[in-house]
């Protein structure tokens, strides 16, 4: 039996607690320039830190002594082969989203908190105490930014008028993807291709789909995260009438670790929202291809 909307503001107002009182205070000491124990994941730009792993323990001894009976994912304790997405409720956690922004002390980083049921987000917590902005939500109950809801103004959605939100990413060998991001990037910005207002770079998965959930920014397009990156945001964006598509073009479809997203911003109608994606889809330069998790 599904999750009712009472259990799922009740998970939420957990997280909440648990972000507010716990973990956030301790992401925020912790960051910056002065904090030099972190290694490579893959290359010098995909980086983890012994406070990612602390914050996970917490949140993950937290969250299975509350609910015995969820499952849990974490970034810094997944296991190739084995961490699989199931239909059971499950929480999808990214201890620190932006972890490069953390070790640098831009103010971009925050802990992401989803819970998915049927392999579909139905809670979001993403707290970035450095700029204090809690966004949070669960399905049927809206979404939130600091308790107040978020009201997504009515107003057409043009790709020459849009903001986006776009990420050159870790990856960044010759395997295709890089080459494929530059390429759209330029066909978005250029004279000649649609010529958008501009792109902003966060450093942040979960919070690019939170600015979207907003309205601050038309969309976000990226390839490389993982379901912890988007699970929580996700859920935010589709309580605020914004929704998740593949990136890549002609793709509708996307599973929480399809690694491939393409989010927009509510404030209009779906008719709108999918003329808006297949302008979009005619300036990207290829499909992204990655490896997925489960």
């Amino acid at each position: 039996m599904a999750l009712s909307k009472q259990e799922l503001k009740s998970i939420e107002n957990a997280l909440i607690n648990l972000v507010k009182e716990e973990v956030g205070p301790l992401i925020k000491v912790q960051s910056g320039t002065k904090f030099e124990s972190y290694e490579d994941k893959a290359n010098s730009v995909d980086l983890v830190t012994q406070v990612d792993q602390k914050v996970e323990s917490i949140v993950k001894n937290y969250l299975l002594e509350k609910y015995p009976n969820f499952k849990f994912i974490g970034e810094e304790s997944y296991v190739k082969g084995v961490t699989k997405i199931t239909n059971e409720p499950t929480f999808i956690v990214d201890p620190i989203d932006g972890t490069t922004n953390f070790i640098h002390g831009f103010p971009y980083s925050c802990i992401s908190l989803g819970l998915s049921e049927n392999q579909k987000p139905v809670v979001g917590v993403v707290f970035n105490p450095h700029l204090n902005q809690l966004f949070h939500g669960s399905k049927g109950n809206g979404a939130f930014l600091n308790g107040t809801p978020i009201e997504v103004a009515k107003r057409p959605l043009v790709l020459q008028k849009a903001l986006v939100g776009f990420e050159s990413g870790s990856e960044r060998d010759d395997s295709g993807n890089f080459d494929i991001k530059a390429k759209t990037c330029k066909n978005l910005l250029s004279q000649d291709g649609a010529l958008i207002h501009g792109v902003r770079s966060l450093g942040s998965a979960a919070m690019n789909i939170c600015y979207v959930a907003t309205g601050m920014m038309d969309c976000y397009w990226e390839g490389g995260p993982w379901c912890w990156d988007v699970c929580a945001g996700w859920c935010i964006l589709n309580e605020t009438g914004g929704l998740i598509v593949n990136g890549n073009p002609n793709n509708w479809d996307v599973s929480l670790n399809g690694r491939c997203y393409f989010a927009i911003r509510g404030g209009s109608n779906e008719k709108e929202q999918h003329e808006f994606i297949k302008s979009f889809w005619s300036h990207v330069a290829g499909d992204l291809k990655y490896e997925y998790k489960d």
